[in-house]
């Protein structure tokens, strides 16, 4: 049997460091832009680690994904927008791995006043 570390068993009981805690609301934001499933992820792992920079991209990526599910369901026109939705993923991952809060363009305001429920 390998070699377990006796910290192992309370990892997320454990008081973490400044940038420990930065690492993790970082992991937080950038599994919460990979679809639903990594957004549910990211939920399960924010409720131990809450920080304000992962709410942040907990509301934008969710914004983003009921958008994008939304706009599917109109033929011809939803899809083509969904091409500015797929940017808009972009710019909030790129923002998330660089430890930036940029609001998505055009609809990331809304994200953050409607989406008020993820604290």
């Amino acid at each position: 049997m390998p070699h377990v570390p006796s910290d192992y068993d309370n990892v997320f009981e454990r008081k973490l460091s400044l940038a420990e805690r930065f690492k993790m609301a970082t992991l937080v934001a950038v599994i919460s832009y990979f679809t639903l499933i990594g957004w549910i992820v990211a939920m399960v792992i924010y409720d131990k680690h809450q920080s304000s920079f992962a709410s942040f991209h907990l509301r934008q990526s969710l914004g983003l994904i009921i958008t994008g599910s939304i706009l599917s369901l109109i033929p011809l026109v939803g899809w083509a927008l969904n091409f500015a939705v797929i940017l808009a993923w972009a710019v909030g991952l790129y923002s998330a791995i660089h430890g930036q809060e940029y609001k998505v363009p055009l609809l990331g305001k809304i994200y953050q006043e409607h989406l008020d429920f993820i604290k």
